[in-house]
């Protein structure tokens, strides 16, 4: 099973799960009375904003590790990004009254299938720093693709307007990792974007 496929079962059934719950009335109080005086999200909505912000950490703390590891920039520069794409999140969680599933500590997450991600890619980008440029790739691939049904989920222009401005630094940071493995010797082919789009991203 390819890591989209793994990703898109987690979070598949992370959605799943949380609709469920919702529906027998466990995760009611996640909304404050102000956010349910607006239009409020659905559950779906709300499940997409909590695997996203988890999401962004997986990726900060991917690079952050693998920086540690080969003191290569991009991977420094790209964190700090990822930084600013989790707090976007975190506004988005604070504004509807939904509670940050975010942990503190780098490598740790509330989420066992993002746990295991995060591991998994520590894991293959710590044999070479081809093989963990080659993950900054595959991180921001997913991320587009996850950003792209977000959106499609989404009902509120204000929730579409994040995800968009975190699927153009998504954007520009695929470029910056291609360019990186190509400084290396290495021309990266797309491994879940189809290539009408990953040649668009590139051209961008």
């Amino acid at each position: 099973m390819s890591l989209l496929e793994m990703k898109e079962m987690s979070r598949r059934k992370f959605i799943q799960s949380f609709s469920a719950a919702a529906a027998l009335g466990a995760v009611s109080p996640l909304l404050s009375a102000s956010a349910q005086a607006a239009t409020p999200l659905s559950q779906v909505e709300i499940a997409d904003l909590l695997w996203s912000r988890e999401e962004e950490k997986v990726a900060r703390d991917v690079y952050i590790t693998l920086y540690d590891k080969w003191r290569h920039s991009t991977f420094s520069n790209i964190s700090k990004s990822e930084q600013q794409h989790m707090d976007t999140m975190l506004f988005k969680l604070t504004t509807y009254g939904i509670p940050d599933p975010a942990l503190v500590p780098i490598g740790a997450f509330s989420n066992r299938d993002l746990q295991n991600l995060y591991n998994d890619l520590v894991a293959k980008g710590s044999k070479s720093l081809i093989e963990a440029l080659t993950v900054g790739c595959i991180i921001e691939e997913v991320d587009i693709i996850d950003l792209m049904k977000a959106i499609d989920h989404s009902t509120h222009t204000d929730l579409d307007t994040s995800y968009q401005n975190l699927m153009a630094g998504s954007y520009n940071h695929l470029r910056s990792f291609v360019i990186a493995l190509k400084m290396q010797g290495v021309t990266y082919s797309p491994l879940y974007l189809n290539q009408d789009l990953y040649t668009a991203i590139l051209n961008g």
